[in-house]
């Protein structure tokens, strides 16, 4: 089988899984890993000495697919880079709603224009949870259908805190009241000098916060505090055809960022079954994101 080439850009909590993600398909390699700040390439080399760490994707030869690894609020301008270079790029932007729609709209037209595919938006949520969406709504189209996050840490919202100016290391957590409501419980380490009220605030009224209730804790020491645990528990109450009381549930509970790589990695080959342009996982047929020939696959899973 011969193995496609995947570059990881980005070795932060997410890039770090989807390496042995990629490591353990049998049909994907890793080419290299890829930093936007040459200064973290040593320390990164001592960590995966057997893979090559560069700064420019051009130094590791033809590339298939660029999985981008790195902050939600950078894609919209590093897609294009290598969309532009004729390689396929896979990321896991998750400012849901608008955000989503707008990026998938600019990123369809860099693709095909330059006959790639960007698969966008693929962690676990959105991402695989958005394919279980999806399928709820098939079984009872008519209803309602809540998504429950946690209690876990959410990496989206970490970086964005950490992204504050004054704030020198964060963690959010997030923690589900039910019915598709949740808590945000930040904890920030802020930098000398800052005043943690006013940071508080640029929390609070951030658009990763401002739609949820949100508890901000001043903290010595982050670290000490990290669990990369999270979860997600869907519950939809609805009808088929004219029954009612139809009542579904999902329940995950998963390591957030080795979750996401996986499905990112995943999503990587998805990508090189698709016609040029941008897809969301949910546009996707699930056999193209797994491993293996289409008659075995369909024989096992039918």
């Amino acid at each position: 089988m011969s193995k496609s080439r995947i570059a990881v850009v980005g070795f932060g909590n997410v890039g770090r899984e989807v390496v042995p993600a990629i490591k353990e398909s049998p049909d994907m390699e890793v080419a290299g890993i890829v930093l936007r700040n040459p200064k973290k390439i040593d320390s990164i080399k001592k960590t995966v000495s057997d893979i090559p760490v560069v700064t420019d994707i051009k130094e590791l030869g033809k590339i298939d697919v660029a999985i981008l690894s790195i902050p939600s609020r950078s894609i919209p301008e590093v897609a294009p880079q290598y969309l532009k270079m004729g390689i396929n790029t896979v990321d896991s932007f998750d400012i849901h709603g608008d955000s989503i729609m707008s990026l998938r709209k600019n990123l369809d037209q860099i693709a095909k224009a330059n006959d790639a595919v960007s698969v966008i938006s693929s962690g676990w949520d959105p991402g695989s949870d958005s394919i279980v969406r999806g399928l709820l709504e098939v079984v009872a189209p008519k209803g309602l259908t809540y998504t429950n996050f946690g209690p876990g840490m959410s990496l989206g919202h970490t970086v964005a805190v950490k992204a504050i100016e004054g704030v020198e290391d964060a963690l959010s957590m997030t923690i589900p009241e039910g019915t598709g409501l949740h808590r945000r419980l930040v904890y920030v380490k802020i930098k000398e000098g800052y005043d943690f009220e006013k940071i508080s605030e640029a929390i609070k009224n951030d658009p990763y916060f401002i739609h949820d209730e949100t508890h901000v804790y001043k903290v010595d020491d982050v670290k000490s505090l990290i669990d990369k645990g999270h979860g997600v528990h869907m519950e939809r109450k609805g009808v088929s055809g004219t029954t009612h009381n139809q009542r579904m549930e999902f329940i995950m509970s998963i390591c957030n960022p080795a979750a996401a790589g996986q499905v990112m990695a995943a999503a990587a080959r998805a990508s090189l079954r698709q016609k040029p342009g941008c897809y969301t996982t949910l546009e996707i047929p699930i056999i193209d994101f797994l491993c293996g020939e289409k008659e075995q696959l369909l024989h096992r899973l039918i």
